[in-house]
């Protein structure tokens, strides 16, 4: 057992200096931030403790939430680092939905075109949610068709599109998790499952589709089917 945890704590200190570094490619300032942050945490508590005569007390309480309010700040700001290096790249928002929670039936790539815009379908108690990544007027017409085709299957189930983008009516990639959990439940867990299966039934448009010339993008999988949450 000594020797498990012995190997493991190197791994998630070489993960979190790893995450630090590439944290600190984006926000430079976040090492000022992390230290500032706990210096005032543990500061403003262990003056309270010399106020109320309990500086040792006090002290040990300011240094334990220091050290939790300096992981809170890294943690918020490493992961808005990491999305906007993933804002722009083809993928990202299939990656956000592949983590977005239980719940969700996450299909990647039901739609693309020869200049690779994507579309994604996202099904929930919220119903079906085509996520589309790439030109937003080309998007457009691409879930119009998408829409088409699973009209002949899912009944009047609602269904809402999100273009992921930094344009007017679009969503940015760090606000795609929280807009679709905020979606109104209104489907009955079985009315979800037979939706499912009945898409699943439908199978991809990608099967029909005529794949881009020239190599896929770095990093890029080719769905292998939709995943379960």
């Amino acid at each position: 057992m000594a020797r498990k945890e012995t190997s493991e704590n190197p791994g998630r200190l070489k993960q979190i200096a790893l995450t630090y570094k590439m944290t600190r490619r984006v926000d430079k300032k976040v090492g000022f931030v992390i230290a500032g942050v706990g210096i005032v945490t543990f500061g403003v508590l262990l003056a309270i403790g010399f106020l109320l005569g309990h500086p040792v007390y006090l002290g040990i309480l300011g240094f334990l939430l220091a050290f939790l309010a300096m992981a809170i700040v890294f943690g918020r700001r490493a992961e808005r680092a990491a999305f906007s290096q993933m804002e722009g790249q083809l993928g990202a928002a299939a990656a956000v939905l592949e983590n977005i929670g239980r719940g969700w039936t996450v299909t990647p790539a039901v739609a693309m075109t020869r200049q690779q815009d994507v579309v994604h379908r996202a099904v929930s108690r919220a119903g079906i949610v085509l996520v589309g990544e790439g030109n937003p007027n080309r998007l457009r017409t691409l879930m119009a068709s998408e829409k088409k085709r699973m009209a002949r299957v899912v009944g009047d189930a609602p269904v809402h599109d999100v273009i992921v983008g930094t344009g007017e009516g679009q969503t940015e990639l760090k606000k795609l998790r929280t807009k679709l959990v905020k979606l109104p439940r209104v489907l009955p867990g079985p009315q979800v499952t037979e939706i499912n299966d009945r898409l699943r039934a439908l199978g991809d448009l990608m099967k029909n589709l005529p794949l881009p010339k020239g190599p896929m993008p770095k990093g890029m999988r080719m769905p292998k089917g939709p995943t379960r949450r």
